[in-house]
């Protein structure tokens, strides 16, 4: 199994579900030449990460990846109990980082793809941070009394860490987000986030 991943990128949460789940895998450090090159294109015609190839099967999508990862190990409980019910309240979640919060990042990372005036950009940017920010509020909601988005760990949580740190990079208003904070200081100190972290960190001179 291979994880083509980005530092920095949404990638991080699939490294984070290998690490909780134990599977074997191969990371392979990307950068912005290389996932243009014909030899990524001729794997991935979207040219983004992450990719999973794992055996015949090459996977894209992050939603698609994290599930996977989940459904080939239950016992680790990363899609609830078992249940259809929990396994649709982690859906829920994981639907809302990925279709919501992940695409409100959009503009204030590429504005170019919004204005062709880039005079613009940091009002378009800073009306992006307000969404943001609520959504943030409303995840913040989600957690209160929990650990985890769901009560229980789950591929959503790597998603929101991911997204949190994030919103701390782009400089959005979180004051009052406490929940936010509490979880990500228990993500920081989990050992299998740390290894993922680590493991982006060591590679650093690595890239194909």
């Amino acid at each position: 199994m291979k994880l083509y991943y980005l530092p920095g990128a949404c990638s991080l949460a699939d490294l984070i579900v290998l690490q909780w789940i134990g599977e074997d895998h191969e990371p392979v450090r990307m950068d912005l030449g290389s996932l243009r090159s014909p030899d990524y294109l001729a794997l991935n015609a979207g040219g983004t990460v992450p990719l999973l190839v794992h055996d015949d099967l090459s996977l894209t999508e992050n939603v698609a990846i994290l599930g996977y990862l989940a459904d080939l190990h239950p016992e680790a409980r990363l899609l609830g109990d078992g249940s259809p019910r929990a396994r649709a309240e982690v859906m829920r979640w994981l639907g809302f980082l990925n279709s919501d919060v992940h695409k409100a990042f959009i503009p204030i990372f590429k504005p170019q793809r919004f204005l062709p005036d880039s005079s613009q950009s940091s009002a378009l940017a800073d009306t992006a941070r307000r969404h943001v920010s609520g959504y943030l509020k409303r995840l913040d909601e989600g957690l209160e009394g929990r650990n985890w988005l769901t009560g229980e760990r789950s591929i959503a949580d790597p998603y929101l860490f991911v997204l949190s740190r994030w919103a701390a990079a782009t400089k959005i208003d979180m004051r009052g987000l406490d929940n936010i904070a509490r979880f990500s200081e228990h993500m920081n100190s989990d050992s299998g986030v740390r290894t993922a972290l680590a493991l982006e960190s060591s590679l650093g001179e690595k890239t194909r």
